[in-house]
């Protein structure tokens, strides 16, 4: 059965993108790191929120724009929003529920990930126990603004238990599992 994870790049202050949705920020941070290329196998789907499939892109201007992991995976990906394009590319499903892209995501990803990428999307699941595992790469840059990795107004304790750690070039990784 799939494990549902949440994935992100973000600032040491807690950002995973700038002020409006920047992620040009992010391409500076861009180098090998061995826990994000030993994942990219273990990835069956993504689950995605509208905001990230549709906004700005890291890769810009690079090979791999537009691309999962700047062109380094390939497979099913879920967009969950609340407008269905009327043309789908191969790969691209487009989803107006949660429960059911997230039933559509594990079921294709079989025994591999579901990978989640978007900070609301993240809550909701989160929200409703969906999550079972965050892997949070930081890069050593302070933004001072823009998107958390998770918010919750009013304040509410997500128990966590690390289960790994590293160091790559560019980044520190934090392997959680989620305690509910």
């Amino acid at each position: 059965m799939a494990k549902v994870l949440y994935t992100a790049s973000m600032s040491l202050d807690g950002f995973i993108a700038g002020p409006g949705g920047d992620m040009s920020w992010l391409a500076e941070y861009f180098s090998p790191n061995p826990i994000i290329a030993d994942l990219i196998d273990g990835i069956g789907a993504l689950l995605v929120g509208k905001k990230t499939y549709t906004g700005d892109d890291p890769n810009k201007g690079r090979e791999g724009e537009g691309k999962a992991f700047g062109g380094g995976w390939d497979g099913p990906q879920y967009i969950v929003t609340h407008h269905v394009p009327a043309d789908q590319e191969p790969n691209l499903f487009f989803v107006t529920d949660l429960a059911d892209g997230l039933a559509q995501a594990k079921e294709a990803a079989g025994d591999k990930y579901v990978n989640v990428l978007g900070a609301n999307l993240a809550h909701q699941l989160l929200e409703s126990g969906d999550v079972d595992e965050i892997l949070v790469s930081i890069a050593p840059v302070l933004l001072g603004d823009g998107t958390p990795l998770f918010r919750q107004p009013g304040g509410r304790n997500v128990k966590l238990e690390r289960t790994h750690d590293s160091t790559a070039p560019l980044a520190n990784n934090l392997w959680f599992k989620v305690k509910y």
